[in-house]
């Protein structure tokens, strides 16, 4: 029997281990290159336009680090905040400056790694803490609705202390406010105005979701001289998905949880003249009375729209005075002709019934009327009329210019709604 072709293969086996073991050992001695030694105290090497010690640093002013002469360069620069936040730079092709090429924040204290090495490669390290001045002039942003438990209509919104007007300064604002959801959904902020922004999903909030807001505006540059400030955080708690759906060519609303219809009732919407407006609206706060005067919407005292009610279990849909409310003088209308002055009117029991099941934040949407679609900001919260495209038109990261919406605008479409 020939043997010959075993043994080829085992001496070629032979041979690669011993090659692998030739350069393993290779690699495995250090003695004399530079690369392995430790890094050399790199101070007499560099210079900072910042010192450390109780001088604090204008945050205004871009930060560098030079070498002190052509002997060496700088290989690295690593600088962070307490926060852990990191300041972004640029180091030159040769090696012999970096410079930061984004704010420093306010108020922060920083650490800052410089690597170099020498004519022969050996490294070098010099470490360096600062502190920058404090802002003098701060924004924050305030984060609503208060914590607690939302329907799945609710946005977030968040109301600045200053106005921010321009673009990039929107940018710094928008990438700062963080909105966080378990389960994540797909969602953007709205620039309502210079200082109020809206965020809302792409589809209504899942039941159960759990919203975090936070702000890491605090030291981060806005514009100018201004810096972001520290702003308290926002958890909501997203419950059952409760919509009511009301026809007003039919006069009657459906009201679903989670899909399934729990209730239909005959209900009375808007008359000509006052038609309650259509689309979709959220739930802003429930009030078991109120006085509701025709006055506060400018009918005047004694004409013959006039009127003057004790209203009982009344929800809130609009700022403007659109309610879900009780209604005993309208009960004969009611399921048949639409004879209010822009809400929704139904029985004691069914308004009781109402009141008693939905909660802020729940949907409440109005089809087939004459009135105007419900305005999307300054009347409550219609921000679910706006397509997802044109909503996030309304970001500074992914679109233009947010629409007008200017207390003037707002006023002109106002509309009496009781």
């Amino acid at each position: 029997m020939n043997h010959t072709p075993h043994f080829r293969t085992v001496l070629s086996c032979t041979l690669v281990v011993v090659t692998l073991g030739v350069v393993a050992t290779a690699c495995g001695e250090p003695d004399g290159h530079p690369l392995a030694a430790q890094p050399y105290d790199a101070a007499r090497q560099v210079s900072f336009n910042a010192d450390a010690g109780d001088h604090k640093v204008d945050p205004d002013k871009p930060l560098e680090v030079t070498t002190k002469s052509r002997t060496g360069r700088i290989t690295d620069v690593t600088v962070t905040d307490d926060a852990r936040r990191y300041l972004a730079g640029e180091l030159a092709a040769d090696g012999l400056r970096w410079r930061s090429t984004a704010p420093l924040a306010a108020g922060a204290r920083y650490t800052m790694r410089v690597a170099t090495e020498d004519e022969d490669g050996a490294p070098g390290l010099r470490v360096l803490t600062f502190e920058t001045k404090p802002a003098k002039r701060f924004l924050t942003a305030e984060f609503g609705p208060k914590s607690g438990t939302y329907g799945v209509g609710q946005p977030v919104t968040a109301k600045l202390s200053t106005a921010v007007k321009g673009n990039e300064a929107r940018r710094v604002v928008e990438r700062a406010l963080k909105v966080s959801s378990k389960p994540a959904v797909e969602g953007s902020w709205y620039w309502v105005d210079d200082k109020t922004l809206h965020y809302r999903p792409k589809d209504y909030w899942p039941t159960g979701t759990v919203v975090n807001a936070t702000s890491n505006l605090a030291g981060v540059k806005v514009e100018n001289k201004i810096y972001g400030g520290r702003s308290e955080p926002l958890r909501l708690t997203i419950g059952d998905r409760i919509e009511a759906i009301t026809d007003a060519a039919s006069h009657s609303m459906v009201v679903k949880r989670n899909g399934e219809v729990i209730n239909t009732m005959p209900v009375t919407t808007g008359k000509p003249g006052f038609a309650t407006r259509n689309g979709i609206k959220v739930v802003l706060g429930k009030e078991s009375f109120v006085r509701m005067r025709s006055t506060t919407i400018g009918i005047a005292d004694g004409s013959s729209e006039s009127y003057d009610l004790p209203v009982y279990w009344a929800t809130r849909v609009t700022w403007s005075g659109e309610y879900v409310h009780a209604a005993p003088w309208s009960v004969g209308s009611q399921g048949f002709a639409n004879v209010s002055h822009g809400c929704t009117g139904m029985s004691t029991a069914n308004a009781a019934w109402f009141f008693n099941t939905v909660r802020e934040g729940d949907i409440v949407e109005v089809v087939n009327s004459y009135g105007d679609i419900m305005d999307t900001f300054g009347n409550g919260f219609g921000d679910w009329n706006l397509s997802w495209d044109k909503w996030r038109e309304g970001s500074a990261l992914t679109g233009g210019t947010p629409q007008e919406t200017g207390s003037a605008a707002v006023a002109a479409r106002l509309r009496p709604a009781v």
